[in-house]
């Protein structure tokens, strides 16, 4: 995995949990072309291999800015192919997040508008600072959530909460946000790294290929009827039937100490 990324810088918290920083503070951390490149070649390596990762967490460079969005300044005068090439990197770049095995947790920092909602609405859950805001603007210039927006905000908020959100393009509080079902918890700002840090950690701790198979599960299972997603399931869950790590979780339970999980 690459580490000279031009509009994202990650950083190894331990042997297990990655730290990604969107870091444009000086554009409020706004996607411009070569950010939707830099995470497009991130979200598919991690893909093609996760080496030793069990989690991420995403958060903007800066106090106040999580994510602007589509950096609009980039966008302005571009012609209508222009705007089409760089969204369909936009487009990749969602799939390939979507498709990540180790599990994204968004530690959302400050506002998150726009394209920058949509990105934190493709992670696993979120943390936010008491002083975030959120909102998709879209509809107040002229176009629409196009990064899973209209797919990823039912399913957090709830189809009529989804559709007042989108038609008025209002910003709204953390604390809204965790009311409405969007976050999962609101931390102090000083604290919010270190808070969704910690979960990281825990979940780090966990058998890896465990996760990886719930998030695979859960993914198709909100997608399709219950009976299909109960058969993936299955799937899913004899897969580890046979893994090393099945055995050291039974194992250690009985021996009463922490589990040693290798991976496999």
């Amino acid at each position: 995995m690459r580490t000279d990324y031009e509009t994202i810088t990650t950083e190894r918290i331990d042997e297990h949990v990655l730290l990604l920083w969107l870091d444009r503070p000086q554009r409020a951390n706004a996607m411009n072309t070569q950010m939707g490149l830099d995470l497009r070649e991130l979200f598919m390596d991690l893909y093609v291999d996760p080496e030793d990762l069990r989690c991420i967490v995403v958060t903007g460079r800066g106090e106040k800015v999580f994510c602007a969005g589509g950096d609009l300044k980039d966008r302005d005068g571009m012609t209508d192919r222009q705007w089409q090439h760089q969204h369909a990197i936009f487009e990749q770049m969602v799939r390939h997040m979507r498709d990540c095995p180790v599990p994204i947790i968004g530690a959302i920092n400050g506002a998150a508008f726009g394209g920058g909602c949509e990105f934190a609405l493709s992670c696993d859950f979120l943390y936010a600072a008491a002083t975030a805001r959120f909102a998709l603007t879209e509809t107040t210039l002229g176009i629409m959530p196009g990064a899973c927006g209209t797919i990823n905000l039912p399913h957090a908020v709830g189809e009529r909460r989804a559709r007042e959100i989108i038609y008025t393009g209002a910003p709204f509080s953390a604390e809204q946000a965790l009311a409405w079902g969007l976050v999962n918890k609101v931390c102090e700002p000083t604290a919010l790294l270190d808070e969704t840090l910690a979960t990281a950690a825990r979940i780090a701790r966990n058998a890896p290929i465990s996760i990886r198979q719930a998030k695979k599960s859960m993914a198709v299972s909100t997608q399709v009827d219950r009976a299909t997603g109960y058969m993936f399931e299955l799937e899913a869950y004899n897969r580890m039937v046979s893994t090393e790590d099945r055995l050291e979780g039974v194992r250690a339970f009985n021996e009463k100490r922490p589990p040693r999980f290798s991976g496999r």
